[in-house]
């Protein structure tokens, strides 16, 4: 299926790894032009660099306005066009029997929500411009399944995204642009693997129908599709990609 993105003018935010750096892949696969972004240059340039020409690094913080809007500023002044956003950036303090400081809510309220709504802005502007685009926010499981004594702050930010996306969607419809979440469930990304103990990672994989972890490939897939026009009735909504974790009680029923 030709997904027409060929040369298409696409923005990741945190597209060094995980699901942004495989997004950028199939993005790149299928003929757009990519721009990833984070806060570490040496690690974006690297990230770039394997994934080839098509993909391009920026540094930028998208906690901080002045470089949300640096980021779009250099994607209108190289290209003249902004076709697809992807909100991928986000992050969590995951323990269990400490409540969080007043900074830690602060930071993770700002890489979680603020950047959200900071880059659909900044993008929206853009596409007005040209007449429609597409805005992809990249949500949690969590922000459906409450994670009671780990990660408390980061379910109750992320339902604040799918809110979000749903409420700037009637906002921008009428100028062309589609706004879309994804909620993944449990996945493989490198973070994930070197971060949680394997017994846990066994369990997490478990909990859902498959019976395994999702590869990032798994989700980026999506996204991609969600972004092109094959998808262009979808806008609004929060598609679930978690493995069936959030749809039965008894996952381990039919391996049993």
């Amino acid at each position: 299926m030709d997904l027409g993105l060929e040369e298409k003018i696409v923005v990741i935010t945190g597209g060094s790894a995980g699901i942004g750096y495989a997004a950028a892949k199939f993005f790149a696969a299928e003929g757009a032009r990519v721009i990833i972004c984070g806060r570490r240059l040496e690690v974006l340039e690297q990230a770039a660099a394997s994934l080839g020409s098509k993909v391009l690094p920026f540094r930028a913080d998208v906690t901080c306005a002045a470089d949300v809007a640096s980021l779009g500023d250099y994607v209108w002044q190289r290209f003249g066009v902004l076709d697809v956003w992807v909100n991928n950036v986000g992050a969590t303090i995951a323990r269990a029997g400490q409540w969080y400081t007043e900074a830690e809510i602060d930071a993770t309220y700002a890489v979680n929500f603020k950047s959200v709504v900071m880059g659909s802005q900044i993008a929206a502007s853009y596409m007005i411009r040209r007449g429609g685009g597409v805005i992809i926010n990249v949500a949690s499981l969590a922000a459906r399944c409450a994670s009671s004594g780990r990660a408390s702050l980061y379910g109750p930010l992320k339902s604040a995204v799918v809110n979000y996306t749903n409420t700037f969607a009637g906002e921008v419809a009428a100028q062309g642009i589609r706004v879309v979440a994804v909620m993944p469930g449990f996945t493989a990304t490198p973070l994930a693997k070197t971060t949680i103990a394997p017994a846990e990672f066994s369990e997490q994989s478990r909990l859902c129908l498959l019976h395994r972890a999702a590869a990032p490939e798994e989700i980026a897939a999506p996204i991609v599709f969600l972004a092109s026009d094959r998808a262009a009735y979808i806008t609004s909504t929060a598609v679930e990609i978690s493995g069936g974790r959030s749809t039965v009680l008894n996952p381990n029923y039919s391996y049993e």
